[in-house]
């Protein structure tokens, strides 16, 4: 774990390389020693149907969403929120700079008890990060 969501207002994709993104926040949760990089997945979702603010259709917005399975040390999980969070705002300050723009996040636990998991993953990658 973690999974992180990304939802976003579809008329970014001309202002922000999405699929960056993806990567930089796979990399800074990796950092953060709280993640296995195993069990790390991203996704970036565009919102179809989008209405901020005022309505104008040059607002735009990006909302990550962080989950993971419970147990980890609240200062851990502040230290980490923070982490992702100042990746995010690096990779977005030119968009943010430059046209009206919200970013947000939020790390929440998923209960252990009601979310079974299995995976494969693992024999796939290279010992050294398994």
């Amino acid at each position: 774990m973690p999974h992180i969501q990304i939802d976003y207002s579809p008329n970014l994709e001309a202002r922000l390389d999405v699929a960056g993104l993806c990567r930089v926040l796979r990399d800074a949760a990796a950092e953060t020693g709280v993640f296995p990089l195993a069990g790390i997945r991203v996704r970036a979702t565009a919102c179809t149907h989008v209405v901020m603010a005022d309505g104008n259709p040059e607002h735009a917005f990006l909302d990550i969403s962080v989950r993971l399975r419970g147990g980890r040390a609240m200062e851990d999980k502040r230290r980490a929120t923070a982490h992702v969070f100042a990746a995010a705002e690096a990779y977005c300050a030119e968009v943010m700079a430059t046209s009206s723009f919200m970013l947000s996040l939020e790390m929440r636990d998923i209960d252990p008890e009601l979310s079974p998991k299995a995976s494969s993953i693992r024999r796939y990658l290279p010992g050294d990060i398994a």
